[in-house]
């Protein structure tokens, strides 16, 4: 990945380029015993990119002379080793079996001390309705005590450049009474949502957390804030749709916000046409004003990080992520950066 004049394909996932991510020297761990919990990353293997626990761990482990405190991690669905056959509803069953299987690895000492995996979202298909039961019971039975909830994502545009979520068939899926009833199905199990959309559709997430109070709905990518395609060029105005809109969303007591996440369509990092990546100094202030709006909104209590790797890999280093969080809270009381940074995330994801 070197500078170019050509677009940078925001919205699309591309494997990170290792030799550009060198050009940036490794830093030196801020605050490195204070506990981690991180809650979204992924784990695959496609043809352009093996993204597995060696690798996962490899990046845990970064760092100048050190490396983060990462006590355990929350897998999120991906669309990873899907089983071949079967009823199309439980083939994503094989995710789920696939991470509990990585999270068995992990439990066992052999890899260091961070669980990966503690906790598991897998997918299922809401709009079955009551349909979904069964799906359900499969993905807690193969996740071995570890499932928490699923990620049925919303996220759509009309305009192709976004590229939309690959769950999304067109606009308005949580306003569907077939989904709401899917939910119904899914709270009442004890599992949690994952929610996925743009700050566009912002007003159908606030919609369904008021008609469905007792479902715990966890919010993806501090919001989904776009700033390219038809959204580039208009930062100022985006920001205050945004922050209206999650003003609103801090009024559902049932939402919990997930902070990180922005490298692909907030687009305020050109990781394709800058000769280095940023250090996590300028993250941090790149990323202030939608980080701390968030935590002044929701409270620490209701919000925690995420790393969102490997898809954030593109734009930056694990250990300098993770530097930047801390930056952005440096001026937070400790019982503020614990409930950020491990507390939230172990009492909403139910973590040991």
């Amino acid at each position: 990945m070197t500078a170019t004049t050509q677009p940078t394909p925001f919205g699309r996932i591309f494997p990170p380029n290792e030799t550009w991510l060198a050009r940036r020297p490794a830093e030196d761990i801020l605050d490195p015993a204070l506990p981690i919990i991180d809650t979204h990353h992924h784990l695959w293997d496609q043809r352009e990119h093996r993204y597995l626990l060696p690798e996962w761990l490899e990046d845990v482990g970064s760092g100048q002379g050190g490396s983060h405190n990462v006590v355990a991690t929350v897998y999120m669905e991906c669309g990873s080793m899907y089983r071949a056959g079967g009823r199309p509803d439980l083939r994503a069953v094989g995710e789920v079996e696939f991470a509990a299987g990585v999270a068995a690895m992990s439990e066992s000492g052999s890899y260091g001390p961070t669980r990966v995996a503690a906790g598991i979202v897998g997918f299922a298909d809401l709009t079955l309705g009551d349909g979904v039961t069964g799906v359900l019971e499969a993905l807690l039975q193969a996740g071995g005590g570890r499932l928490r909830g699923i990620r049925h994502a919303a996220g759509w545009d009309a305009d192709p450049i976004i590229g939309n979520g690959h769950h999304a068939a067109g606009p308005g899926l949580y306003g569907q009474a077939d989904f709401r009833a899917g939910l119904a199905r899914l709270t009442a199990l004890g599992l949690s949502l994952d929610a996925w959309l743009y700050h566009p559709q912002l007003a159908d997430l606030v919609a369904l957390a008021q008609a469905c109070p007792d479902a715990s709905i966890i919010m993806n990518h501090t919001g989904g804030l776009l700033g390219y395609g038809p959204y580039a060029g208009r930062q100022d105005e985006c920001f205050a749709q945004w922050k209206a809109a999650m003003a609103e969303l801090a009024q559902c007591p049932n939402i919990t916000m997930k902070l990180g996440g922005m490298m692909m369509r907030l687009a305020s990092i050109d990781y394709f046409n800058l000769p280095a990546p940023p250090t996590s100094a300028d993250l941090a202030e790149c990323w202030r004003p939608n980080i701390e709006t968030c935590i002044e909104l929701f409270g620490p209590a209701r919000c925690m990080f995420e790393s969102n790797f490997p898809v954030d890999k593109m734009g930056i280093g694990y250990a300098a992520l993770w530097n930047a969080f801390k930056r952005l809270t440096a001026d937070a009381s400790p019982a503020e950066r614990s409930a950020l940074f491990s507390g939230t995330a172990r009492r909403v994801y139910r973590l040991p």
